[in-house]
């Protein structure tokens, strides 16, 4: 894999491993599992599964939850769009410097047990398209936590 391929999906692995289930309309607090499908480039990644303990604190503020949040370095980063209601949360990232960066996404809380989500990374370099990595999550609380 390239560097710039590198970077692109170390972008990705910190934007992702930021979101979990969290309080919207009911969700409840306890051990989620998440099935995480990449798609990269148009050719289907390997599919990840992940699972967490989230008590009632983390639960309670699903802006911050599942909000991206930029841990990038040589870029600045800039949340151009947000909406968020009980049953769903949009958001988009812009980031510029070495590699400009392009990142969203959109969960929907179909039920207290249940969310759905789709984030899109694209990173670019003089203007040109380098990588685009669009990844679907379904998730879902399995129990009590351990």
């Amino acid at each position: 894999m390239s560097p710039v391929r590198c970077t692109a999906a170390a972008v990705l692995a910190w934007t992702l491993a930021g979101w979990w289930p969290a309080a919207a309309d009911g969700l409840r607090a306890g051990q989620w599992r998440a099935v995480q499908s990449p798609e990269i480039d148009g050719v289907a990644g390997p599919v990840q599964q992940t699972s967490r303990c989230l008590t009632p604190e983390a639960v309670a503020d699903l802006d911050t939850t599942f909000s991206a949040v930029s841990r990038t370095t040589n870029s600045t980063c800039e949340r151009t769009e947000h909406e968020l209601t009980p049953q769903r949360l949009k958001w988009r990232l812009q980031c510029t410097g070495q590699i400009d960066m392009d990142v969203t996404g959109e969960f929907i809380f179909d039920s207290p047990e249940h969310y759905t989500a789709t984030i899109t990374a694209r990173s670019f370099a003089m203007g040109r398209q380098l990588q685009s990595v669009r990844t679907s999550i379904d998730a879902r609380r399995v129990g009590e936590c351990p």
